[in-house]
């Protein structure tokens, strides 16, 4: 399986590129700030997606891959203010925003798809 197809897997090396980019970055009072808070929301967008696929029922999923959304959105907040700080990564920076774009999309989609017929909530 391609693991573009596979959101557990692709969240995941999502968040470790992440980790990788900050391990680079040069610790300043600005970036210790900015990587703590852009490590956590990548990690927590995996680890909302990987609760959704066990949730309880299709409210609690939609629930769920609602804060995966959340936190990609927050995660393009950090890295697009770290692209800021630190202009020298700004590729890489710009590389990892337009992930966590396609992946904002995909939430998206599974939300409403998820919801289909309004009516069956």
């Amino acid at each position: 399986m391609n693991d573009n197809f596979d959101l557990e897997e692709r969240t995941a090396r999502f968040a470790e590129e992440i980790i990788d980019l900050v391990k680079e970055i040069k610790q300043d009072a600005i970036n210790s700030r900015i990587i703590t808070q852009l490590v956590g929301s990548s990690g927590s967008l995996g680890a909302n997606y990987c609760e959704a696929t066990e949730a309880e029922s299709k409210k609690d999923f939609i629930h769920k891959i609602g804060l995966c959304k959340k936190e990609t959105k927050e995660t393009k907040h950090w890295l697009r203010l770290l692209a800021r700080a630190d202009p020298e990564k700004k590729e890489k920076i710009r590389e990892l925003w337009q992930e966590a774009q396609e992946l904002l999309l995909i939430f998206s989609k599974c939300i409403k798809t998820s919801r289909g017929n309004r009516n069956d909530q």
